[in-house]
């Protein structure tokens, strides 16, 4: 038996075939690789830390942080969702360093299969985790841009035609039939071509620049089984979680008896053990 005792962070990945994946609780970095079909068990203390100040809070917010931080932090700030509707020219950003350093540099758009097609942005040092965070198993790169908030305006001329989210439940069903991303890329560009030039004069041809010669990213994963059904567990409710671990995808372990998504159990402290429980 092997175990992980500590606060949760989410899941690290290490792009592979199938997927690496490493357990992280506290300082213990549990690799799962053989514990795809083992029993695993993970128990909630009751205790939560904060992720970003690390004190100890009731309740968490946005995966992980206490509300003092929820409140004050950039990048906890409604934008991160949105960043279309980025404020940092206007000079109300919480936190002006944070969103220089994060914010004002190179971002990508890109299109992934996760539960079908959608569109994402992510900073281009997150290629490939964001893809593999988000259980896609097809990706492209479709644009480079100068800022987030520039990559969310295109995302949201995009967003127009296809989906900018994931339905997890489906994504946990099982893979999607591979797409040409190719193809859809060139269509969705042809449907945005005047919202395209708009943003190009406005920030400049070198701040969007679309990527035209990428090659498509496949992405599989470690699963035994699918869930016919995907009920999800949850830690608050249930301190307790049992089962035999029957794959992983983005950053849900499927175990027999439900999913859970590690993600949003960030600062949890949990003892975390595979193998005989």
């Amino acid at each position: 038996m092997t175990a992980a005792v500590g606060a949760i962070r989410k899941m690290r990945t290490e792009l592979a075939s199938p997927v690496n994946y490493s357990f992280v609780a506290g300082d213990s970095l549990l690799p799962l690789k053989d514990a795809i079909g083992l029993p695993i068990s993970i128990v909630f203390t009751g205790v939560i830390n904060c992720v970003h100040c690390n004190r100890v809070t009731k309740k968490s917010f946005n995966q992980g942080y206490c509300y003092p931080c929820f409140r004050k932090l950039a990048q906890c700030d409604s934008c991160i969702v949105s960043p279309e509707k980025c404020h940092f020219d206007a000079g109300t950003c919480r936190e002006p360093e944070w969103g220089e350093a994060n914010c004002n540099i190179e971002h990508i758009v890109y299109l992934a299969n996760t539960s079908g097609i959608k569109v994402g942005i992510t900073r281009g040092t997150q290629v490939p985790t964001r893809w593999i965070d988000q259980g896609a198993t097809q990706a492209l790169p479709i644009a480079r841009v100068a800022t987030r908030k520039q990559s969310g305006l295109l995302e949201v001329a995009i967003g127009q035609h296809v989906s900018d989210k994931t339905a997890w439940q489906r994504m946990l069903k099982g893979n999607q039939d591979d797409l040409d991303l190719g193809a859809i890329r060139d269509e969705l560009i042809g449907q945005c071509e005047r919202e395209l030039r708009t943003l190009q004069s406005d920030f400049g041809l070198q701040s969007i620049q679309i990527i035209d010669n990428a090659e498509v990213q496949q992405i599989a994963y470690p699963v035994l089984e699918w869930p016919v059904k995907v009920k999800a567990h949850n830690l608050d409710k249930q301190p307790e979680v049992f089962g035999t671990l029957l794959g992983i995808k983005g950053q849900y372990l499927m175990l027999d008896t439900g999913v859970i998504n590690i993600r949003k159990y960030g600062g949890y402290n949990v003892e975390f053990k595979v193998g005989s429980v």
